[in-house]
């Protein structure tokens, strides 16, 4: 078992950055997959689970560029497929996040379970029946999801049974292109989804509600490239403050 020995008695002093927020970056690098030209995101973390995410655009063809500073570009004019196979997706749970970009752009998305093909209830059911609700043909068959559509999503009023980041991240970046209105109740609240809705504004999407658990989505027929920087940690942050205040 790994052990962190730490021996006390310096005194704190200085200036650190604080890295970007995982949970924050892994849906805003999906989100990428809606953008019509370049994106640009910064502030990334440097974790096994930020480069797995890039790994997986890059398998698809998305033209991807990790530049020093840790932020990363992204052109999907490039883009070959739509499949987000097993052999990633199956090291990282937020791979789904595909899902509902892919199905918003694409009209088409074939994304592995993350546990594979699981039997009975599965983690992501809440995901799969926010697709549903856009009006998506939704089909698990041997551990992929397969969903699709005829043209555009439309517009829906739906509740969250049970309040879920990632569904609440998924259902958004799927609502997005939708014609219509989308209102997503029993929302998640946590910061890294005001992230991700202040991303996809600033994209060009029309989202309101952010913080709270009701989310309203005008959809827009495009998304465009911008730049933007992923909010800092806040549990990295917490970190050095209480070290600070002892």
């Amino acid at each position: 078992m790994d052990k962190l020995l730490i021996e006390g008695g310096a005194v704190i002093d200085g200036e650190i950055r604080i890295s970007g927020a995982k949970n924050s970056a892994l849906p805003i690098i999906a989100s990428t997959l809606l953008a019509h030209g370049v994106m640009r995101v910064g502030n990334l973390p440097h974790l096994h689970d930020i480069t797995t995410m890039i790994e997986l655009l890059g398998c698809m063809g998305v033209s991807v560029v990790i530049n020093e500073d840790m932020s990363v570009e992204t052109d999907c004019s490039t883009m070959t497929s739509r499949i987000a196979p097993y052999e990633l997706v199956r090291t990282m749970r937020a791979s789904i996040l595909v899902l509902g970009p892919l199905l918003a752009r694409y009209g088409e998305a074939v994304v592995s379970l993350p546990g594979g093909c699981a039997i009975g209830s599965r983690p992501v059911d809440l995901h799969l029946r926010g697709m549903e609700a856009l009006g998506a043909k939704v089909e698990v068959i041997d551990g992929y999801v397969h969903a699709s559509s005829d043209g555009r999503l439309k517009g829906a009023n739906i509740f969250l049974d049970m309040v879920t980041v990632t569904g609440t991240e998924n259902i958004l970046m799927a609502a997005v292109l939708a014609e219509g209105t989308t209102v997503i109740g029993n929302a998640a609240r946590e910061p890294e989804v005001v992230d991700l809705v202040n991303c996809l504004n600033a994209m060009g999407a029309k989202i309101t509600g952010g913080g709270t658990d009701t989310l309203t989505i005008e959809g827009v027929e495009q998304l465009n490239g911008c730049s933007f920087d992923v909010l800092p940690d806040r549990i990295e942050t917490g970190t050095y403050l209480v070290a600070a205040a002892v």
